[in-house]
């Protein structure tokens, strides 16, 4: 299964000034497979330690001598560990504390050698670390569940991708393919992009097995709310669990999951959520210059499932009949679909944040869904579920924050308007409003970086 990642994993073996990589995601997103994939076709020797089943190893990282701790490893398991040789392969790292402060060893003292890392609940045991973090001496990757791309790719769809990766205003654009393209975009709102889920599609085309995954991957990340805490406090990350899921874009209001529960509880569960890498915790911003994040609310938030496909799950959607419109529900999917693209979108080493912008007033409101920064500026994102919609929300921003572009995501062709005209009503007073709207169908919502300098270069 071809992962985009594998490319970053080249080039951070190539540079020179390398330190030991940590690749942290959720479980089951595909971090041990692309690893083990890399070590195995890029170097003479791998070499992979799993902290949890190899419990009694854990001493052997208590030593800051790393020639001792690759010779014991190299004994062990019978592998060479030779620099720009060998990769040395650490999983589940969060079973192994000690493993994770090692790290700074490796980088002071073997900077050739060549050491990756990777933990599912890693986020927790670093807030938690009774050690001191090798800050400095570590570098990190992000992984996620297959973006689209990757999707179509599992299922053979290489000249698809050709397409979309070829895309240019300044092209005519083939309506046959996007119906194409739609088809299996449709496929993925309910199968999403964990590995498992689309190998049992790709494989068998049986949604009933499709639906045995993802129930299995939910089961597992319950299990592992036995590690945070009380039998209460498990009950509200499973609230708090399913909420998520049955609420993508929609403002977190404690009383709508239990009115009987503190709501310092099940913030504290949704923060936990977000370490795990379940759930993106969409944050309330004002800001519409850099930094972005400058004016956040970090009180007030949506959530982002980690899946598509296991949101459906959650939300008791069977796959056998997804064909039929959800009509109180193709909202939800869209915005779930374009969030999780955009967070694809972030370079593998930066740890990708979301947010949107509200105005909570009185017969005034408007929500923009996403703020989107490329480069060193801000752009509202519209989804819409449809071809149609209105854009009420995304010219008060536009009018109230004084810009001029705008970007709607949508199923329709792609257009790029220049110099549409609105009368907005903005703090009580009319307001005339000129704005250009790049408009591009959903599916596209990991190209919006290069589309949207696309669209600069031709304003000049």
């Amino acid at each position: 299964m071809k992962r985009l990642i594998e490319s970053y994993f080249e080039a951070w073996k190539k540079d020179k000034n390398r330190k030991p990589l940590i690749v942290r995601g959720a479980r089951q997103v595909g971090k041990t497979y692309s690893i083990e994939k890399f070590g195995r076709e890029s170097f003479e020797y791998f070499l992979k330690v799993d902290a949890e089943q190899d419990e009694n190893l854990k001493e052997v990282f208590k030593s800051k001598n790393p020639e001792r701790i690759i010779n014991e490893l190299s004994a062990y398991y019978g592998i060479p560990v030779i620099e720009n040789k060998t990769l040395l392969f650490i999983d589940e790292i969060q079973a192994a504390p000690e493993a994770i402060v090692s790290l700074r060893y490796f980088r002071e003292q073997m900077p050739k050698l060549h050491v990756i890392a990777a933990g599912s609940l890693l986020d927790y045991t670093l807030n938690e670390l009774p050690y001191a973090m090798p800050v400095g001496r570590v570098e990190f990757a992000y992984m996620y569940p297959l973006n689209f791309k990757e999707f179509l790719l599992a299922n053979d769809k290489s000249g698809l991708v050709d397409y979309l990766s070829g895309f240019s205003f300044g092209k005519p654009y083939s309506t046959a393919l996007h119906q194409r393209i739609i088809e299996y975009l449709r496929l993925y709102f309910f199968i999403g992009g964990m590995p498992e889920a689309v190998r049992i599609y790709v494989e068998s085309k049986n949604f009933i097995e499709v639906e045995k995954v993802h129930s299995g991957i939910l089961t597992s990340f319950q299990y592992d709310f036995a590690k945070y805490g009380s039998r209460k406090q498990r009950e509200y990350l499973k609230d708090c669990l399913l909420f998520a899921a049955k609420n993508v874009g929609r403002k977190v209001k404690y009383t709508a999951i239990n009115k009987n529960v503190h709501s310092s509880y099940l913030k504290n569960a949704f923060i936990k959520l977000e370490m795990n890498r379940i759930i993106h915790l969409v944050r309330k911003t004002k800001s519409s210059m850099v930094p972005i994040n400058q004016y956040v609310d970090e009180n007030v938030f949506k959530p982002l499932f980690l899946d598509i496909g296991l949101m459906c799950n959650l939300s008791r959607i069977k796959l056998t009949d997804i064909k039929d419109p959800f009509l109180d529900f193709e909202g939800a999917l869209a915005e779930q679909f374009a969030g999780q693209e955009l967070i694809a979108s972030f370079a593998f080493y930066d740890d990708a944040k979301l947010y949107y912008w509200t105005r909570d007033e009185k017969n005034a409101n408007a929500e923009i869904d996403y703020l989107l920064q490329v480069e060193n500026k801000i752009y509202p994102v519209e989804v819409k579920a449809g071809k149609t919609g209105t854009l009420k929300s995304l010219q008060v921003y536009l009018a109230e924050k004084k810009m001029k572009t705008g970007i709607r995501l949508n199923t329709d062709l792609p257009d790029l308007a220049k110099g549409l005209k609105a009368v907005v009503n903005v703090k009580g007073k009319r307001r005339e409003l000129t704005y250009d709207l790049v408009s591009v169908p959903v599916y596209l919502a990991a190209d919006l970086p290069s589309i949207i300098k696309q669209t600069q270069n031709l304003s000049k």
